[in-house]
């Protein structure tokens, strides 16, 4: 078999299907959480303890200044808020997937068992070993048995 048909033959299956269309609902997915924790949830948190911007928030470690050339040079801060920010959206996805992880799962637990096979032995009534279902006497003891 060739590369090119063993790679069509993988690109094709169902599961890379899957996986791929997985991948860019959860980007998409992403973009959504993000947006909720930066433009709905935090500027209300942010509110209620006075007037605090999340994004904003960050520890200078050095502050702006220009170099020799006059050119600006950025601080160096720890941004925290932006951190915050993320650890909130990570949290919300990871709630998201687990219900539908949990979902998925109460669905596969309501998928009918098969029934059970037809029984192939039974016991002897007077030695009570286990024998074929169609005997009609016991290997064993010798005892006539009633027909199945």
């Amino acid at each position: 078999m060739s590369i090119v048909s063993e790679f069509k033959e993988f690109a094709v299956k169902g599961n890379v299907v899957d996986m791929a269309v997985g991948i860019i609902i959860g980007g998409a997915f992403g973009t959504i959480v993000k947006s909720l924790v930066e433009d709905v949830i935090m500027p209300p948190i942010g509110l209620a303890m006075g007037g605090v911007d999340f994004s904003a928030l960050q520890v200078v470690l050095k502050d702006a200044s220009t170099n020799d050339a006059g050119e600006a040079v950025a601080a160096v801060a720890i941004k925290y808020g932006v951190f915050l920010n993320n650890v909130l959206s990570f949290l919300i996805v990871a709630f998201a997937v687990f219900m539908l992880v949990k979902s998925i799962n109460k669905l596969k637990k309501k998928e009918v068992a098969a029934p059970p096979a037809d029984p192939t032995t039974k016991e002897c009534s007077a030695c009570f070993s286990t024998i074929h279902i169609k005997a009609t006497r016991c290997p064993n003891c010798t005892t006539e048995l009633k027909a199945a």
